[in-house]
């Protein structure tokens, strides 16, 4: 598993990859993703992306966590055996603990304060940590959205308007320390879980409740087996699109300015459509019987930001970049 390989390890896969160069035509960008067809970045990667590079590469999407295993792509990439996925700061957090700044409960202020943040000089270390440690190039930053507590108990068993609310709540959260983090800063008992486990686990009480923005709950089908949605708001959540640096390499240089560029305007696609479903899914899950409701933000920042502050994920954060992070925002 990913959390067992040691960096230097990782970097030994990543150099034996890097000896065999990819082919500069005819290639297949294969695409692992623990998320579905349907989901608004699956789709503008294979609306935007694959026609843009269609000229020299067969890009060919795996969704549902059916070529690779969830949590398992960056070490794919790093060995070789992957081409693309997304993955999350959350993620690159377990080699490099300094991504845990942008996977911060109220750190990242809306979905432009994302692009922002990955287009300043701030990010240029980190995007090249990542390519020289694992062999993994950032290419554009994807906005999954804001993400909400989620709960199978109906507002009337149980409101949440601030964090001691949620005190024994199992919340299902992805299982890295980061995501364990944020679980707990919100007052909940984070319980590591796969995404493609969530809807039964929520089904049969296995969890409580489980966090993500709309379009995914709606495009997973969780309002068929919760009751409840906080819009606690806490993380104006991020995939990055990752790929393979071996690849890259073997490109040349007009394939690479066209990948980038496609993956950009796939980015921005999936931005505008999230940002859009966003806006309209409130109406849609209170007429699925779903209380939506807004609890007290001014309550949970406060609290979460207090978690972290002082915090070991705190003090892997470069000096002065929380700092230019908030600069970029409002």
């Amino acid at each position: 598993m990913i959390t067992k390989l040691t960096r230097r390890t990782l970097m030994a896969l990543t150099a034996a990859a890097i000896a065999v160069p990819a082919y500069a035509a005819d290639i297949t960008l294969r695409m692992s993703t623990p998320a579905s067809e349907t989901d608004q970045r699956s789709v503008a990667l294979a609306e935007v992306f694959a026609p843009a590079v269609a000229g020299f590469a067969t890009y060919q999407p795996h969704y549902n966590g059916s070529l690779i295993a969830q949590g398992s792509e960056l070490e794919s990439i790093a060995s070789g055996d992957l081409e693309m996925s997304i993955t999350s700061a959350q993620e690159l957090a377990q080699f490099f603990p300094e991504f845990s700044i942008f996977a911060t409960g109220y750190v990242h202020q809306s979905a432009a304060h994302q692009v922002a943040v990955f287009n300043d000089p701030l990010m240029e270390p980190f995007k090249q940590k990542v390519e020289d440690e694992l062999g993994v190039k950032l290419l554009a930053v994807m906005y999954l959205g804001q993400r909400h507590v989620n709960l199978r108990q109906s507002k009337d068993e149980l409101t949440v308007m601030t964090p001691e609310d949620l005190a024994g709540v199992n919340l299902r959260m992805p299982g890295t320390d980061a995501w364990q983090f944020l679980g707990s800063a919100l007052g909940a008992n984070p319980t590591p879980m796969a995404f493609t486990e969530v809807y039964t686990a929520l089904q049969t009480g296995s969890v409580d409740g489980q966090d993500n923005p709309l379009p995914t709950v709606v495009d997973a089908k969780f309002y068929e087996v919760t009751k409840q949605i906080a819009l606690t708001s806490h993380l104006v959540d991020l995939n990055y699109v990752a790929f393979s640096k071996s690849v890259w390499d073997g490109l040349t240089a007009e394939q690479q300015a066209t990948v980038q560029a496609a993956a950009e305007a796939a980015a921005e696609s999936g931005r505008q459509a999230q940002l859009a479903k966003e806006a309209e899914l409130v109406a849609f899950l209170t007429e699925q019987g779903l209380d939506v409701y807004e609890p007290d933000l001014a309550a949970f920042r406060s609290h979460v930001q207090a978690q972290y502050a002082g915090s070991e994920l705190a003090a892997s954060w470069p000096e002065g970049v929380l700092d230019k992070i908030n600069a970029l925002g409002n």
